[in-house]
């Protein structure tokens, strides 16, 4: 019986056929190859991740802030007697704020029965205002489509007239004619708008013009 049991001992033993080896390197390939997938994958997704982060991060921090509004009235050509002819808007970067370049800046301008866009024109570029005051500096003579730029703060010097970047601690005046656009703003009349960047929030405002026009220049908004 001992004899029987040492027998079975040593010739208890198995051999890997070529079928077993074959099952076995396939399942290791697959297993390598899903492996390699969900590590490319994950790769991606936090390569999308970030880059999804650092553009909402952008949308939400830059902007632009709309901090006045001002409008001279006149008389010229047909326009109507009295109303505003000129208008200014004053901006700045938010805080926070990346560069912002304001040639890829646009405005839209809306009296409820006229809507305007109103892109960069580096023609009425203007690095100060002139010595007589803002309105007299010749920044005014765009079309309806069109506006003017006069830099009242840039310590850097980035706000040039090919390329006008503003960022912090940079103010300047947008500048458009009313009078190209709505023929002149006259008593009462409600106007709504957007300085729109090329990314991040708009700055949004909206005014109603004086009743009355018995002096030269108005505080809008």
């Amino acid at each position: 019986m001992r004899n029987i049991k040492k027998i079975l001992k040593k010739d208890d033993l198995g051999d890997m056929g070529i079928g077993a080896m074959i099952v076995f390197i396939a399942m290791v390939l697959v297993a390598g190859i899903a492996a390699s997938v969900l590590i490319q994958t994950a790769n991606r997704l936090e390569i999308q991740a970030m880059q999804t982060g650092q553009q909402t991060t952008e949308e939400v921090a830059t902007g632009i802030g709309v901090e006045d509004i001002s409008g001279q009235t006149g008389i010229f050509g047909a326009w109507t007697p009295g109303s505003i002819l000129n208008v200014t808007i004053c901006i700045s970067p938010r805080s926070g704020s990346n560069d912002i370049d304001l040639s890829n800046v646009v405005v839209e301008l809306s009296d409820s029965s006229n809507k305007y866009i109103l892109a960069y024109d580096s023609g009425n570029y203007f690095g100060t205002p002139a010595a007589a005051g803002v309105f007299a500096t010749a920044a005014f003579d765009g079309t309806a489509m069109q506006f003017g730029v006069i830099v009242l703060e840039d310590a850097d010097g980035s706000c040039v007239a090919a390329n006008p970047v503003i960022n912090r601690g940079d103010h300047v005046l947008l500048t458009m004619s009313a009078g190209a656009c709505f023929g002149g703003l006259t008593e009462r009349t409600d106007i709504w708008g957007m300085v729109i960047p090329e990314s991040g929030a708009p700055g949004v405002f909206a005014f109603r013009t004086p009743a009355s026009y018995p002096d030269t220049i108005y505080d809008l908004y």
